[in-house]
């Protein structure tokens, strides 16, 4: 075989490489759109599904009026008072404590056994099912510290559960922050403390909000913790000590009793427009940063 037969061959091998190489790639980048476009599809088919059958049965008296007939008849307004309370309560406890863990991990606490099993247990308490929180909850903060049935027995649960999120997204955001910006403001003067506050946390303040938007829509779609903790009365509450029943509750026991499939479809659909609303409100708002920090 001469040396032109030779690279001619080769030539060939190459072509023939390219060509099962484009086709695999292909089939991939088709398999991948499948994919997303089936998950798409499921996402609109369940939502779809639980507006069309209640979005018509939300009106002004369901939003403003008080449950009557163990929810049979009425509306939800004490449930939507309540739900917000008890979000309230679990971001004001688990926001700054997430914040100033992650601080302590991304800026201060060097590679230690120690700092590593802290991490490890912040990553176990993250996969714990939350049946386990209330279960918890129930004992410690109703039984124990003699909290009842209550908003803040509720919060302080929901708030355990949401801060392994928010502590995990805190110390990402801290890590993308350029090295520069530190040494640039250590280097004008400034302490350490003083560099976090001022330079570090408001380069990276969108993905901390992101963690709170995971956070609060987590503890607005939680049900068996606050359950256990929150209880479920249909009153309106007027502290932090009184019970109340949030909306993932209320639909939960609308479903599961069979009470009104009307009340349970409209409670469903305001509850996928409520996160929504704060998944928009909040996307917004980091956006609205993002732009005023590059300006």
């Amino acid at each position: 075989m001469t040396n032109y037969e030779e690279t001619m061959e080769l030539v060939s091998l190459n072509d023939n490489s390219r060509k099962k190489y484009y086709w695999k790639n292909h089939l991939f980048y088709i398999f991948i759109y499948l994919m997303a476009a089936i998950t798409i599809l499921v996402l609109v088919a369940i939502i779809g599904y639980i507006l069309i059958n209640g979005i018509g049965h939300i009106n002004w008296e369901f939003l403003t009026s008080e449950p009557r007939s163990m929810g049979r008849e009425g509306g939800i307004f004490s449930i939507i008072i309540g739900t917000l309370y008890l979000t309230v309560v679990a971001i004001a406890v688990s926001a700054p404590i997430g914040v100033l863990a992650a601080v302590y991990f991304a800026e201060y606490a060097k590679e230690s056994k120690w700092v590593k099993t802290i991490r490890f247990g912040t990553e176990v308490l993250a996969g714990i099912p939350s049946i386990i929180f209330g279960l918890f909850g129930f004992t410690f903060f109703v039984i124990f510290l003699g909290f009842r049935w209550s908003i803040l027995s509720g919060g302080l649960t929901l708030s355990m559960m949401i801060l392994p999120t928010l502590i995990r997204a805190t110390e990402e955001a801290l890590k993308t922050v350029p090295q520069s910006y530190r040494e640039g403001s250590l280097s004008l003067g400034a302490t350490k403390w003083q560099t976090i506050i001022k330079v570090i946390l408001p380069s990276c303040l969108s993905g901390i909000l992101t963690g709170l938007i995971l956070g609060i829509g987590r503890a607005v779609g939680e049900t068996a913790a606050v359950m256990l903790t929150a209880g479920s009365a249909l009153g309106l509450p007027e502290s932090l000590m009184d019970p109340a029943r949030t909306m993932s509750v209320h639909l939960y026991i609308l479903a599961s009793e069979g009470l009104s499939k009307e009340k349970t479809f409209a409670t469903a659909s305001l509850l996928i427009i409520l996160v929504l609303l704060i998944n928009t409100i909040a996307s917004k708002v980091v956006q609205r940063f993002i732009n005023k920090a590059k300006a």
